[in-house]
C-alpha cells in the first residue's frame, strides 16, 4: 500500500503521484466506493496498490478525509483561489471579480488576485490605466487581499507569487482571454500549455482547458486549471449569509442596529453608513447588493 495525491482524473482512471515521489500511476477505483455513492476527485489524499505485473496501473483503496470539496469544478482539499484578470484587453469585468471572490470565500478558500498583462502598463499612453489599476490595488489590499501584478512575458511578479502559492493546492480561475494558460507555463517551466491568442473581435480568448488536472508549481505547490469555474452561480442559501462572502461588510455589520439586516434599506446599517462616508468601496457594495438581491429572488422562485 502506498499514499499519494490524485493530479488527474480521465475516462475512468485516477492518476495518482505517491507521496515518496515516483511516477504517477494510473488508477481505477475499487468498485466499493460506486456502491458507497462516492467518488474520488482530483485532489483526494488516497491509498493505492500497484499492480506487481509491471504494467504501471493500480487501485485507489482508501479516499483519506477531504478539508474542502467543489462541485464545479469537482475538486477536493482546495484552500487558495487564484483569481486572474488582465489589466486590460480584455477590460476587468469588476462584477465578475467581485463574484469570483465572494464564491471563494463561501467555499472557504484563500484568495489571491493576479492582475496579468502588466508590460502592457510601461506603454506611454498607459498613464490612466497605471492610476485605474494602482486605485484597484489599493481596495483590495485594505480589505486584506494578496494582489499581485504580473507578466508572463518579461517574468514581473512571478517569484512573489510562486510564493504564495508554496506548499498549497490552489485553484486558477478568472475572466476569458486574460493568459491563464501562459501564466501557468511560467508558474510551471515546461508545462506547454496550449494557448490561444484574444480574438480582438470579440474582446475576448477562448478557455483551451477540457478537465481538471494538477500541476506542480515550486517545491510544494500544486495549482489546477479549472473549466467551468468560469459558470459562476450561487450555492443555495440565506442572503443574510451573503454578508460573510465579503470581509469589510461582515465586520462592519457588527454595528448594525438589527441582526439580520441584509445592508439594503434597513435604518441604522453601518454598511449603508461606511459606503455614504466613502469608508467601504461603493462599487463593491453595488456588486454586494446584486448579488443579495439575486440569492433573494431565487430562494421566492423556488
Amino acid at each position: 500500500m502506498q499514499d499519494g495525491l490524485i493530479v488527474k482524473a480521465l475516462s475512468g482512471f485516477y492518476y495518482v503521484q505517491p507521496d515518496d515521489g515516483g511516477d504517477v500511476v494510473a488508477c481505477r477505483a475499487r468498485g466499493l466506493f460506486k456502491k458507497q455513492g462516492v467518488s474520488p476527485l482530483v485532489g483526494d489524499r488516497v491509498r493505492f496498490e500497484a499492480k506487481v505485473d509491471g504494467s504501471g496501473e493500480g487501485t485507489v483503496v482508501e479516499l483519506k478525509p477531504r478539508s474542502t470539496e467543489l462541485v464545479r469544478p469537482p475538486i477536493a482539499n482546495v484552500d487558495t483561489a487564484l483569481i486572474v484578470f488582465a489589466v486590460t484587453r480584455p477590460d476587468i469585468n469588476r462584477s465578475l471579480l467581485d463574484k469570483f471572490l465572494a464564491l471563494s470565500e463561501l467555499a472557504g478558500l484563500r484568495s489571491i488576485l493576479c492582475f496579468t498583462k502588466a508590460d502592457l502598463l510601461e506603454k506611454p499612453e498607459a498613464a490612466d490605466l497605471q492610476a485605474e489599476i494602482a486605485e484597484l490595488r489599493a481596495t483590495y489590499e485594505r480589505i486584506g487581499y494578496p494582489v499581485y501584478l504580473t507578466s508572463s512575458r518579461g517574468g514581473e511578479g512571478i517569484a512573489g507569487l510562486l510564493g504564495e502559492l508554496e506548499g498549497r493546492i490552489t485553484v486558477i480561475a478568472g475572466q476569458s482571454g486574460v493568459g491563464k494558460s501562459s501564466l501557468l507555463n511560467r508558474l510551471a517551466p515546461g508545462l506547454l500549455l496550449a494557448t490561444n491568442e484574444i480574438s480582438e473581435k470579440l474582446g475576448r480568448g477562448k478557455h483551451t482547458t477540457r478537465h481538471v488536472e494538477l500541476f506542480r508549481v515550486g517545491e510544494r505547490g500544486m495549482l489546477a486549471d479549472t473549466p467551468g469555474f468560469s459558470s459562476l452561480e450561487f450555492p443555495e442559501m440565506e442572503p443574510e449569509a451573503l454578508t460573510e462572502a465579503f470581509p469589510e461588510f461582515a465586520e462592519l455589520s457588527n454595528g448594525c442596529k438589527f441582526r439580520g439586516c441584509l445592508h439594503l434599506k434597513e435604518p441604522g446599517c453601518r454598511v449603508l453608513e461606511a459606503v455614504a462616508s466613502g469608508e467601504a468601496d461603493k462599487q463593491r457594495y453595488e456588486h454586494y447588493a446584486a448579488f443579495a438581491v439575486e440569492i433573494r429572488d431565487r430562494k421566492r422562485r423556488y
